[in-house]
């Protein structure tokens, strides 16, 4: 499998290396308590930021989860990003899911647009069009995909790497949302759902739909 990104996420070796400074420091010079504590810290920050290789299904006109967490939304909405009718399937990521963001569909980038928003809980509907986030729509043969990041309660930065013109591929890593999020993808009407509310999903190794072959 190739797989160009290392195991831990490069956005958290800052707050990796200062977690662990701050738990070296506390078992040398703090109660042990104290010390425990950081190194629980140290722990927490670890998982947070990592970044595991996974599977790329090779299923005609799969939509792979762009985020590992639990689905709380598949309806038919309107997609205020490309301004069309969409069938809407939302991913939330709690702080224990790896937050790296990979792309879903084959294609080439039309379209990133960011938009500064509230930080209300990202598990509420209103989060999709108040929170701070960032809109990347794709061009797949036929279709259309838009991926967006949505910051969470505790998100404070949303970084997206792809820009317009970009030919993007199936699993490939394109952005990462620092602690707590959601991201929401809009599919045209006529995809079947692979998914419903309640399941739990990985990036990119889990199916979220079918594109029609046309």
């Amino acid at each position: 499998m190739n797989y160009p990104h290392p195991f831990l996420a490069k956005e958290g070796w800052p707050f990796i290396a200062i977690a662990f400074f701050v738990a070296v420091f506390a078992s040398f010079f703090l109660t042990g308590f104290v010390a425990i504590l950081c190194w629980l810290v140290l722990a927490f920050v670890v998982q947070f930021f990592r970044d595991p290789p996974r599977p790329v299904p090779a299923d005609a006109g799969a939509v792979l989860s762009p985020a590992d967490g639990r689905i709380v939304k598949v309806e038919k909405v309107r997609d205020p990003y490309a301004d069309r009718d969409a069938l809407l399937i939302s991913v939330f990521m709690n702080v224990f899911n790896v937050h790296s963001n990979r792309i879903s569909v084959d294609g080439r980038v039309v379209k990133v647009q960011y938009f500064p928003g509230l930080f209300i809980n990202a598990d509420l509907d209103k989060a999709s069009l108040e929170n701070e986030r960032n809109a990347v729509v794709i061009e797949s043969g036929p279709h259309t995909v838009t991926l967006v990041q949505v910051a969470g309660l505790i998100a404070r930065r949303i970084l997206c790497y792809v820009r317009p013109g970009d030919v993007v591929e199936k699993g490939q890593r394109y952005g990462f949302i620092r602690f707590g999020s959601r991201v929401d993808v809009y599919l045209p009407v006529e995809a079947t759902p692979r998914v419903a509310p309640g399941d739990k999903v990985a990036a990119t190794s889990t199916i979220l739909a079918l594109l029609p072959q046309r």
